[in-house]
Parts: structure tokens; C-alpha cells; sequence
């Protein structure tokens, strides 16, 4: 194993239920990773129960993890960034990001280290690849992940197997290049954004088991969504597509 570096980031929101159960495997799961790690939990006003306490608790009990309050959150896509912000600050190799609750398996961290340290630039969680899986009660919102990458590839010219996941790591040189652009998604849509303007950099899908149910997807994320990747194919029919 090589010495390279990585922090997590981690939007979190009303947790209280699966946090214990959940920070437990992300325990393991670095215990059993040689290389220096930092996780940046962020919390802001979107969380109504005990999170912020518990994390803060964790931080208390073990310096990897960093609890940042960020109340000035407008969005998750806000609370993202403020994310990878607090990481480049810590001048981190790899940051990868993930959701909090159990959607999305801390024992998948070494397979997304081991590739970036392989030479890919970007490496992305894949429910629909050979080797993952998606569990979700939630119908709608599969339909959502499968219809919105079918209709991502075709109007933006991509072609990637998941073009909505919220697993992803990045070298952190990539990572500063879409923290630096003034991105046009409010909600989680910006996964989508990310993924299409990197679309030049090297990268792999890596196959993800998605376990557990999602909230409902509100209306105004799913009109935002509309309007991004609108915007970005009218730029593409313009010849005027935005890589960064």
C-alpha cells in the first residue's frame, strides 16, 4: 500500500437511527486501511434530530472525524462542497464521497482507493454494472436513477452505465476543478453535473450495492434536474460544451 492519503465526505441528516450502525462499519473499515484518513461530516439546518450531537460525540472519541457545522447550507449540493472544501484545505490525495444512513457501504472504501491509486482521476460507484445491486422499496426512485441515466447518456452524450449514484472519489486536483465552478444543480442532480463535465478524465465505474430505501425525491429537485441537463445539451447542440 502506498502512501497517498484520503478524506471522506459525508452529508448527514437526520441519522440518529442508523448512525451508530453505520459509523461502525466506516470504523472497520479504516482500521483496516493503512493509509491517513480524515472523514468531514457535514450537518447543517436540514437535520432536525440528535445527529449533530452524535456526531460531535464521535469526533470527541476519535480524531478522523471532523464534525462541520454548516447552517448556512441552502442545499445538499451546498453541503457537498463544503465537504470537499474542508478536505482540500487538509491537502488530502483521494477524497471520496458517499451518503450517511446505510445506502452506501463504507466496505467499499479499499476498492475505490485501490483504483484511484491505480491512475484513474475519477472513480464512481455503479448500481448497474455487473456486481452491484440496488435494493430500494422506494420504486419511484428507481425508476428515476435508471430513467435519469438512459435519458443523461442520450442528451448529453455520455455513456455511463449510472449517471446518478452518489459514491465517488476523485484525485483531489479533479476535485478542485468542480468545487471552483459555479454548479448549476440544487439537489442531487449535481452527481450527474460532476460526472458529465469530468467526462475527459480518466475514470472508471466500479460496481456498488445500494441497501437501503431513499427519501422521496421532491418536485422541485426533479424540475431542477430538468433544467441542468437541458441547459448543458442546448450548450451541446451550440457546439459550446462546458468541460472542465
Amino acid at each position: 500500500m502506498n502512501n497517498k492519503t484520503f478524506a471522506v465526505v459525508i452529508p448527514l441528516a437526520n441519522e440518529e437511527d442508523t448512525f451508530d450502525k453505520f459509523t461502525s462499519r466506516l470504523i472497520e473499515t479504516l482500521d483496516s486501511i493503512v493509509q491517513k484518513s480524515t472523514v468531514y461530516m457535514v450537518i447543517d439546518n436540514a437535520s432536525k434530530d440528535n445527529t449533530l450531537q452524535l456526531c460531535k460525540e464521535l469526533s470527541a472519541r476519535d480524531s478522523r472525524f471532523v464534525t462541520v457545522w454548516a447552517p448556512e447550507n441552502r442545499n445538499v449540493v451546498d453541503a457537498y462542497i463544503r465537504g470537499y472544501k474542508e478536505a482540500l484545505k487538509g491537502n488530502f490525495d483521494y477524497i471520496i464521497e458517499m451518503d450517511g444512513g446505510l445506502s452506501h457501504d463504507p466496505h467499499a472504501l479499499p476498492m475505490f482507493i485501490r483504483n484511484l491509486n491505480e491512475g484513474h482521476n475519477c472513480v464512481y460507484g455503479s448500481r448497474f454494472i455487473n456486481g452491484g445491486s440496488i435494493f430500494d422499496s422506494n420504486w419511484k426512485r428507481s425508476v428515476l436513477s435508471r430513467g435519469g441515466t438512459i435519458l443523461s447518456n442520450l442528451l448529453l452524450g455520455t455513456g455511463m452505465k449510472d449517471m446518478t449514484s452518489g459514491y465517488m472519489g476523485f484525485h483531489a486536483d479533479v476535485a478542485r476543478k468542480f468545487v471552483e465552478y459555479d454548479l448549476l444543480s440544487k439537489a442531487h442532480f449535481y452527481q450527474t453535473e460532476v460526472r458529465y463535465l469530468l467526462r475527459k478524465e480518466r475514470s472508471i465505474e466500479v460496481p456498488i450495492h445500494y441497501m437501503a430505501p431513499s427519501p422521496r425525491v421532491s418536485d422541485k429537485a426533479i424540475k431542477n434536474s430538468f433544467s441542468v441537463l437541458f441547459h448543458y445539451f442546448l450548450l451541446r447542440l451550440k457546439n459550446k460544451s462546458v468541460t472542465l
